[in-house]
């Protein structure tokens, strides 16, 4: 009895162990190849429990789901012989696990064989194209074809290139620098050149300014020299028509300023007693004088009220071409 629980024991064990060498679980995010003897047998791509011969085949599993391969970056030389550094990406899928296992048969592997080929393939279509074109202009087209130029070749390897992508693509830092040193260099003349420009207007504005002050000043200065010629003038008028009524009156008046205008402080003067100057300081009553009297012939009384009538100054009925220049100035202006 204790014999036949011995080997009942035992047979479960090799049924377990060749049970668990025959079964095998697919999980949903990978693909299962089948060998015998190394040699492929099946190829299983949906997931659940499958079995196999024990002992005589094995499995191997490859992922279904998109894969990443990160190449570093790398110099090119674009047509206009300009060198660029560029950073690309690549996302892939094993479509064919057979002929992945026959041509590649690990990821490794794979990922060399990729990444030669994303190099050599970005070499020959960005060499082909301009700098400005790569780097600004048409990227999207280049990267179309660049993934169209991949996935032709990967089509041997049982790989589906869903897309290849340019992160970066500049100038070497040596060139970058030597690029900046041009620009900065060029914005340098440029400003220059926008500044001797506008200084050169800006002078052009000063003189011609300066030109108009010049004119402005000089008709002012004429102007006024004019103005103050009739106001000199008109001013003699009046004197001469006022002082006239009385000429008496008008030399001592005359005497008064003068006077004034010689006698200042700390003046020192030598003269003949008998001097006219001094007639009235000897004697301030000489124009009363009866010998003095009748020596110069009166004036015409000025009748004031009849020259200021209707409104009118007096300016402007002694002197009326200076009253009819300032209606012509005054009609100029509004005009």
């Amino acid at each position: 009895m204790q014999r036949t629980g011995l080997i009942a024991v035992f047979l479960l064990i090799v049924l377990g162990v060749i049970a668990s060498a025959s079964l095998f679980t697919v999980h949903q995010t990978r693909q299962a190849l089948v060998l015998q003897f190394g040699d492929p047998r099946r190829v299983i791509t949906e997931p659940g429990l499958n079995f196999k011969v024990p002992f005589v085949q094995n499995v191997i599993f490859v992922d279904k789901r998109i894969l990443d391969l990160d190449t570093p970056a790398e110099e090119l030389i674009a047509s206009d012989q300009k060198r660029l550094v560029v950073d690309a990406f690549t996302r892939y899928k094993i479509t064919d696990p057979l002929q992945f296992y026959k041509a590649l048969r690990d990821e490794r592997r794979a990922r060399s064989r990729l990444a030669a080929i994303v190099s050599s393939s970005m070499r020959s279509v960005l060499g082909e194209e301009e700098f400005q074109t790569v780097v600004r202009d048409e990227r999207s087209k280049l990267m179309t074809r660049i993934t169209k130029l991949v996935n032709e070749q990967a089509a041997d390897f049982g790989i589906e290139i869903v897309d290849v992508r340019i992160r970066r693509a500049d100038l070497p830092q040596a060139n970058s620098q030597a690029i900046y040193r041009r620009m900065q260099t060029e914005r340098e003349q440029e400003a220059s050149e926008f500044r001797a420009r506008g200084q050169e207007v800006g002078r052009a504005i000063r003189a011609q300014a300066d030109k108009q002050v010049t004119v402005l000043t000089a008709e002012a200065t004429r102007d006024s020299e004019v103005i103050r010629g009739q106001g000199d003038a008109c001013r003699t008028r009046v004197f001469a028509r006022v002082f006239g009524q009385d000429p008496d009156f008008f030399a001592f008046y005359r005497s008064m300023q003068a006077y004034t205008t010689a006698l200042e402080e700390d003046t020192t003067m030598v003269m003949s007693p008998d001097s006219s100057f001094l007639q009235f300081l000897k004697n301030p009553n000489s124009v009363l004088a009866p010998s003095q009297r009748g020596t110069v012939k009166r004036g015409k009384r000025v009748d004031v009220a009849k020259l200021t009538a209707k409104g009118r100054s007096l300016s402007d009925s002694l002197c009326p071409e200076i009253a009819a220049k300032a209606k012509a100035d005054a009609k100029n202006a509004v005009q």
